[in-house]
């Protein structure tokens, strides 16, 4: 993986559309990892760098104004952040703490313990979610499983009292119209999946009419772990029928299959067998993407710019190799590339 220092000069701590730029404004990095050409555009030239017969796989989750506020028993004010729906009325949460103008992890949480959220609902923490890993070994608890007891449906719920999931570069609250793509067919992430936000519906028209197909899946992210770089865990994802045949049909023809996002992989990954044929699918999935395991689906990634020692960088890795990877982002780090989910996006070719 690339060894860097981010300076938070290129934390990106705002939409776009704040600098005054338009969504499909943002910066583009095109590298190919088959002979480390490198190039500079503006994402809406993204259609200069896809052909026809490319695939474009999208996902189509829809984020969740996923942060509550709560209270202990004892008056302590608290942020929950809803994770991960689980089977039976489960959920993935994280109990965190006011930070200045964020949050931070809170780590004194217990079992059985009853936390009030807004308008009468509350959230009761029942066990640490794989505490093994989550808490790296020191006691620590981060992700809870727990219940939700709300007086309302979930999505209506969070539309009124929740607010998107925000990390301590983004110093202020934005509109969770901010955290959406233009083409979300289901909510349910509680992150949101960045890597499309600079697509406009002019601009996938443009795509579309030069002969790319588009082949939409869901993942429904979890939160990010930002703090402690945590492994990926487990998250809900949907990969249709139609959108495997698309897939499979492009390899066979030797076509380029490029996904948006990280999480578009890790769904595409987890239906494809060792033999690189896609089935549809859907549940949990706990596939983790490593340069031992490699991409058996895929030929490109649209993807943001992540942190040093990110576990999405494993999976850059594992697509373009680490000499390449260290290459792009010295180049963007050169070129003053802003990170995160409102900053510029890199695409990677063969």
């Amino acid at each position: 993986m690339p060894t860097f220092t981010l300076p938070a000069a290129l934390e990106a701590g705002e939409p776009p559309e704040a600098r005054g730029l338009a969504r499909d404004a943002v910066r583009l990095m095109v590298s190919h990892y088959g002979d480390d050409r490198i190039r500079h555009a503006t994402f809406r030239d993204l259609p200069c760098y896809l052909r026809a017969g490319d695939v474009l796989v999208i996902n189509t989750s829809g984020t969740l104004p996923a942060a509550l506020p709560a209270t202990r028993a004892d008056g302590t004010s608290l942020r929950l952040h809803l994770s991960t729906r689980l089977p039976a009325d489960l959920w993935s949460v994280e109990v965190r703490r006011p930070d200045g103008t964020a949050t931070a992890p809170f780590y004194a949480a217990e079992g059985g313990e009853a936390l009030a959220l807004p308008a009468g609902g509350r959230v009761v923490l029942h066990t640490p979610y794989n505490s093994g890993q989550r808490g790296g070994g020191n006691g620590r608890v981060r992700l809870w499983v727990a219940t939700l007891h709300l007086p309302l449906p979930l999505v209506d719920y969070l539309q009124a009292h929740g607010q998107p999931i925000r990390y301590g570069y983004v110093a202020r609250p934005w509109p969770l119209r901010d955290y959406q793509t233009v083409y979300v067919t289901e909510m349910g992430s509680a992150e949101m999946p960045s890597a499309g936000r600079a697509f406009t519906p002019a601009l996938l028209t443009r795509l579309l009419a030069q002969g790319v197909q588009v082949a939409p899946l869901i993942l429904h992210t979890g939160v990010a772990s930002l703090e402690d770089h945590e492994p990926p865990y487990e998250e809900y994802y949907r990969v249709p029928a139609p959108t495997a045949q698309l897939v499979n049909q492009a390899r066979v023809d030797r076509r380029r299959v490029v996904a948006v996002g990280t999480t578009a992989v890790r769904a595409l990954e987890t239906v494809t067998d060792a033999a690189g044929v896609v089935h549809a699918g859907h549940g949990w999935t706990d596939v983790i993407i490593t340069p031992q395991r490699g991409v058996r689906a895929v030929d490109g990634l649209l993807t943001g710019l992540h942190e040093p020692q990110a576990t999405h960088l494993a999976l850059l890795t594992a697509l373009a190799g680490a000499r390449h990877l260290q290459l792009t982002y010295e180049a963007a780090l050169a070129q003053r590339y802003l990170w995160h989910e409102f900053g510029d996006l890199h695409l990677m070719l063969p």
